[in-house]
Formats: C-alpha cells, sequence, structure tokens
C-alpha cells in the first residue's frame, strides 16, 4: 500500500515536471520570438512577421519615412494608431508609451515634410508646408500628453518652434471657388 502511494506521487511529480519543462520551453521559444522582432526594430530592418500585425505596420511606415516617402510614412503610422485603437476580437494591448512613439514619429515625417517644402519667391513658407508644420506641431503635442516624459518629442517640439513663424497661420480653402460639374458659379 505504501509503495502504491509513492509510485502515485512520483507519476504526479513525474507529470508536474514534464508540464513545466514544456511551459519552460514554450516561454523560451516565445522570448526568442519578441526579442527577434524588438532586434529587428531597433535596427531598423524591414520586418515581416504576420503575427505581429502592429509592429510590422509600424516598421513598413519607419521605413518609408527612411526613405523621405514622408507622406506614406505618416499614412502607415496612422494605420499603426488604428490597428493600436482597435477593439474587438483581433485586439491587443499597446501602450501610451508605444503609442507615443507613434505619434512622434508622425511629427518627424511631417516635420521633415515641411523642411523639404520651398519658400514662395517673397520668402514666405508655402501653405504645404505650413499644414505639415501644424501638423507635426499637434503630434509632438499628443505624444508628450501620451508620454511626458519624452525628451526626444520635447526637443523636436522646440526645434518645430524655432522653424516656424509665431504668428504662423494657414489660409482656409474658399470651398464657393469650386466648380460641380458644367455649373457655374453663383446660381442661386
Amino acid at each position: 500500500m505504501k509503495k502504491h502511494a509513492i509510485n502515485r506521487k512520483n507519476q504526479t511529480l513525474i507529470l508536474l515536471l514534464v508540464l513545466s519543462l514544456g511551459g519552460t520551453a514554450y516561454e523560451g521559444y516565445q522570448t526568442y520570438k519578441i526579442n527577434k522582432v524588438n532586434q529587428a526594430l531597433l535596427t531598423g530592418e524591414i520586418f515581416n512577421d504576420e503575427s505581429y500585425p502592429f509592429h510590422k505596420k509600424f516598421s513598413d511606415a519607419y521605413q518609408q519615412g527612411k526613405t523621405g516617402n514622408f507622406k506614406h510614412a505618416v499614412q502607415g503610422f496612422g494605420q499603426t494608431l488604428e490597428l493600436a485603437n482597435k477593439k474587438g476580437e483581433h485586439a491587443f494591448a499597446v501602450s501610451d508609451a508605444l503609442k507615443s512613439q507613434v505619434f512622434y514619429n508622425i511629427g518627424n515625417n511631417l516635420f521633415r515634410s515641411g523642411l523639404q517644402r520651398l519658400v514662395t519667391e517673397d520668402g514666405a513658407i508655402q501653405e504645404e508646408a505650413k499644414f505639415d508644420y501644424m501638423q507635426a506641431k499637434a503630434s509632438y503635442e499628443q505624444a508628450l500628453k501620451l508620454n511626458p516624459s519624452s525628451n526626444a518629442a520635447k526637443f523636436n517640439l522646440s526645434l518645430l518652434l524655432g522653424v516656424i513663424p509665431g504668428n504662423i497661420k494657414t489660409v482656409p480653402q474658399d470651398p464657393s471657388g469650386m466648380e460641380i460639374s458644367n455649373l457655374p458659379q453663383g446660381l442661386p
């Protein structure tokens, strides 16, 4: 009887050992995958792992900005934010610090886009650059709202504020000047 009880305890302990080793192996594999993703993101490599859609979209957008395609980079980071705010079955948690990084990158791409715009013949900033600068400012402010300790966002916002004049205003587009089809303007 006593021998039977010892065998039962040994079997239970062996089962726990096997389950523990299996869990450890699984966690080790997950850690390996996460480290591989983090390394790809840190080095700026192209990242194509579909099991991490947020990180894949972030990597794609970052690569677009790195190659100077700022418009597509901003769109990609916007889609990254949509993934971060997604609710439902395929949702996953994204920290405010990571969302802050996305807004910071949006601001960087808009700022760089504005810097590439030429000034008009009279030395004024083009409307497209003004728009980019104002959007970059809003992005940096949002990044700081989500992560007030982001020194990079603080620094770039101060650079941006040094580049743009204090009295910058965008001229609203007048939609009444648009023609619809062949209709002349000014009809009652």
